[in-house]
């Protein structure tokens, strides 16, 4: 936060940098956590898989719920450092958990996909941090979306469901941007595509877990 608020000065809409900067994290790390553990849960659960017999759609979900603990401690955090810098959240805070929600869902959905692919493809953990921190540089968490110019740009900056997410909890918590508005509209659908999806696949494939796992 230091070193690209201060030394490199990435503008921050009006924020102190760091609280601009951390208000990204929070949704952000709900994001991936709730994405990593349950894409590697049924990996991490093989002895319990092969041995007992229960729906395994719980495994994934059980992971991504474990990730609300993190959360609610860095929110804790961010809460404290709102009031250090004077920031009290306005009326827009109440549609603070649209946000939330969609951070879970959106990685939950990604995370179903990624436990299937997993139990047959164990290359992928490997990849999987490279496509996070791309995914993380594509997501305004560092700097804000006035840096995205161009039309091109801004589609590209507009398909990802992530962006919105993060631009709309920053501006749920500290009024800072625009309204979503319509461009909402896409990451809810992302989300509820990526979640229907991935519960479909994952259930298709349940049946081979036992045999390959």
């Amino acid at each position: 936060s230091l070193f690209l608020g201060g030394l490199v000065g990435v503008p921050s809409d009006g924020i102190p940098y760091p609280l601009f900067s951390f208000a990204a994290l929070v949704p952000w790390a709900l994001f991936t956590n709730t994405l990593s553990r349950s894409g590697g849960s049924l990996v991490g659960n093989a002895n319990l898989i092969t041995k007992v017999y229960f729906p395994r759609l719980v495994i994934p979900f059980s992971n991504a719920l474990s990730s609300l603990i993190d959360f609610l401690l860095a929110f804790v955090l961010l809460v404290g450092m709102m009031l250090v810098y004077g920031y009290v959240p306005t009326i827009n805070f109440i549609f603070l958990p649209l946000f939330i929600l969609l951070s879970m869902v959106i990685g939950l959905g990604v995370g179903l996909w990624l436990a299937a692919l997993n139990v047959r493809f164990r290359d992928i953990n490997f990849f999987l941090p490279f496509l996070l921190q791309a995914w993380l540089y594509a997501s305004p968490v560092v700097y804000p979306a006035t840096l995205i110019k161009g039309d091109v740009l801004r589609l590209l900056y507009n398909l990802n469901p992530m962006a919105s997410v993060i631009d709309g909890f920053r501006w749920a918590l500290l009024d800072i941007g625009n309204p979503p508005g319509t461009i909402i509209i896409l990451p809810i659908l992302i989300a509820i595509l990526a979640l229907v999806s991935g519960m479909l696949y994952f259930k298709k494939t349940e049946r081979v877990f036992t045999d390959v796992i």
